[in-house]
């Protein structure tokens, strides 16, 4: 930020931690608990892993039976419990307690799918994410420390820089006639600026769209195009590891073809340029559209009005990556957003006073938005936002990221987990991690294999780790153990979150009971839930509601243990039937992720003439690991072992890496394709997060 108070780091930290320690801090929920008496660790080879319990954290949920009960009260009682939570923020207006705090319609055959929380109450989410904490006199506590991508790159912003910078730009967005309801798209590298942007936006009543700065101009003008921003806030360039990213030229390029198409352009471009690298002098800036951040922003008062929102008014939207079909704008509202995603980043991370919470995610994925912005922030947490990438200058640098910062909760996606696992334990080693508490896995089912690695190496055999499962739709975590609350099992996200009803049915919506398999449903509303998508309620309700009516369709499988745990197995259109066996693509690569070879795989099915389906593996082999056909022989005598002889790959295809996401999916689509020799027609590539993984997967031969 360039309007701040901002001493040197070093200095800056010695005095972070020390108020963090003397901060007076709001009592414990109603609900918390002190916590008993020691656990012991059971040996990896057992099904569960229990966590020894340190004494000198305060927990608020210590044990299964404790969760019981107030998961009950959840279900039984859903107003009194939601309530009780809703009355830690400050709502300008309080929402009526006469009537059900929710209404809703899960069942599209009786009317339109909907679901309403805390309705008729005013708040804002930016009061209750800055303000309220400034007014209780926790200004000087640090919010945000940030690191960029380079070494000797960071800073660090007080809950009182941050509001105050966050006045700044809600200044602006007024004065360029912005008002509640108009959109704003945000498409900016992880700095200071953009999650204030976000808070700039909710602060207003502006719905703020951001798209993650690495889809192409074609994406973002897709993006633009459906939401028609009033005003578009970019970055002029920056760096992800050794790459320069041109933003400013891709954003000049994504209007233009927004003007070409429907004729349509924002109003404003505002844009931060980047002291710390060089912009490109041929992209050229539009007389009367473009305004440069440093001519602007520093002019405004610090001081902003605050629109007062109702609790179902939109808060953002967020499109999903648009790898089939076209991007999916989903839509979060203020008052159940706020309080759900709040509440599970209080209980999920145990956040207590003192703690460092680092969630390595983007805010361009919902993950950034209730983990790194929202979520901490309403709690009043210090968290780590970071620039670059786990590899930049090389595999150990999320480690001295949590050593500089004394990070005592690390959140991370499996995909990162394991290309530092292929990495070395070496980059691991050499740093201490001794703050560390909690490790916790977003984005997709980590493996029995790299949660291991997790837990031994990173954790040190000392650090829960909160296997987390959600969606964009769901707003916040669905299905997380409680830190020491219950027994581990590496693979299983375990237990609902409070509120969740979770329901297993089959290919007919019957519920199935017990242990079993079936599709993952959830019966009833949560606040966090997604109520429609932008100007599409109809597709909201064929995506989510008109699979199994009465049931909101999470597109996962899943099965349920004998002790009640959950694991997600896939999506349910990931499912290769061989010789009439359905065969769980997750299955399958848990199998071959679990070979001491291999860093990463993914499975797809291919036609095959004899068994309708044949499976087709992509394999990243460990750094260490040398492709051949005996070790080829040796995944497949893993398989076999594992699952049976029915689900051994017909084509093992070693590969240097997997398509993904920014957020850390595979894309199986592309896959398919690649296996299926469809190499001219591999469709929307633009939210790959390196696509030059396609061009080394194409020139290697299985």
């Amino acid at each position: 930020m360039d309007d701040r108070s901002i001493v040197k780091l070093e200095t800056r930290l010695k005095i972070i931690f020390s108020h963090l320690n003397a901060a007076s801090f709001s009592s414990l929920s109603p609900f918390g608990a002190p916590c008993s008496q020691t656990s012991t660790l059971q040996h990896k080879d057992d099904d569960y892993v229990v966590i020894p319990r340190n004494l000198k954290y305060s927990l608020r949920v210590t044990s299964r039976e404790q969760y019981a009960s107030m998961y009950m009260d959840s279900i039984r009682e859903p107003d009194m419990f939601w309530n009780k939570l809703a009355k830690d923020f400050f709502w300008k207006k309080e929402y009526a307690t006469s009537q059900p705090l929710c209404k809703f319609n899960f069942d599209a055959r009786k009317s339109p799918i909907f679901v309403e929380w805390f309705r008729g109450g005013y708040t804002n989410v930016c009061y209750n994410a800055l303000d309220r904490h400034v007014i209780a006199g926790r200004g000087g506590q640090p919010a945000l420390l940030w690191e960029g991508n380079d070494l000797g790159q960071d800073s660090c912003s007080t809950y009182q820089d941050l509001l105050n910078y966050t006045c700044q730009i809600s200044n602006f967005l007024l004065s360029k006639n912005v008002v509640k309801g108009d959109r704003v798209c945000i498409y900016m590298p992880m700095i200071p600026e953009l999650p204030c942007g976000m808070l700039a936006c909710a602060r207003i009543g502006a719905i703020h769209s951001v798209v993650f700065a690495g889809f192409s101009a074609e994406a973002l003008a897709g993006r633009i195009l459906d939401c028609c921003p009033k005003v578009v806030i970019t970055c002029s360039a920056f760096k992800r590891g050794n790459k320069l990213v041109d933003l400013m030229g891709i954003v000049d390029t994504a209007l233009q073809l927004c003007l070409e198409r429907e004729n349509f352009s924002p109003e404003t471009c505002l844009i931060y340029e980047n002291p710390r690298v060089a912009s490109n002098k041929d992209t050229l800036w539009k007389e009367g559209r473009d305004l440069r951040w440093q001519d602007v922003i520093p002019c405004m008062d610090k001081k902003a009005p605050v629109e007062w929102m109702e609790a179902e008014d939109p808060l953002f939207m967020l499109y999903t990556s648009g790898s089939t079909g076209k991007p999916k704008g989903v839509v979060h509202t203020v008052g159940g957003y706020m309080v759900y995603s709040a509440v599970t980043f209080k209980y999920i991370f145990d956040h207590q006073p003192g703690d460092v919470f680092w969630c390595t995610a983007d805010c361009g994925w919902i993950t950034g938005h209730t983990y790194v912005t929202y979520g901490p922030l309403l709690n009043c947490a210090t968290c780590v936002i970071y620039e670059g990438i786990p590899t930049w200058p090389d595999a150990g640098r999320y480690w001295q990221i949590i050593d500089k910062f004394n990070v005592t909760a690390f959140h991370t996606a499996p995909t990162a987990i394991r290309t530092l696992e292929s990495s070395g334990d070496e980059f691991v080693k050499k740093h201490s991690r001794k703050s560390l508490k909690l490790l916790g896995s977003v984005g997709e089912p980590i493996n029995p294999k790299a949660w291991w690695w997790y837990f031994e190496v990173v954790g040190e055999k000392r650090c829960p780790i909160v296997d987390t499962w959600w969606q964009t739709e769901t707003g916040a975590t669905m299905i997380s153990p409680l830190p020491w609350a219950w027994p581990l099992k590496p693979g299983s996200a375990t237990l609902p979150f409070f509120g969740v009803q979770l329901a297993l049915v089959d290919e007919n919506g019957n519920e199935k009971h017990g242990p079993c398999e079936g599709f993952l449903c959830i019966k009833g509303p949560w606040p966090g839930i997604a109520r429609t998508l932008y100007q599409n309620h109809e597709r909201y309700e064929e995506s989510y509601f008109k699979t199994f009516y009465g049931y909101y369709t999470t597109g996962d499988g899943c099965r349920r243990d004998d002790d009640g745990y959950y694991w997600i197995t896939g999506r349910i259109d990931d499912v290769i039937n061989v010789s009439g066996h359905r065969i769980s693509t997750g299955e399958v690569e848990s199998v071959l992720n679990a070979h001491p070879a291999c860093a990463e795989a993914a499975v797809v099915g291919i036609p095959h003439k004899v068994k309708g389906q044949g499976i087709y593996a992509f394999v990243v082999l460990m750094k260490e690991a040398s492709a051949s056909e005996e070790l080829r022989i040796s995944f497949l005598q893993s398989v076999r072992k594992e699952i049976g002889s029915f689900a051994a790959p017909e084509i093992i295809h070693w590969v240097t890496g997997l398509p993904k996401t920014r957020s850390g999916k595979v894309m199986r689509r592309i896959l398919r394709k690649i296996a299926c020799g469809e190499f001219d027609n591999l469709g929307d590539l633009s939210s790959l997060a390196d696509p030059s993984v396609i061009d080394d997967i194409l020139n290697t031969k299985p």
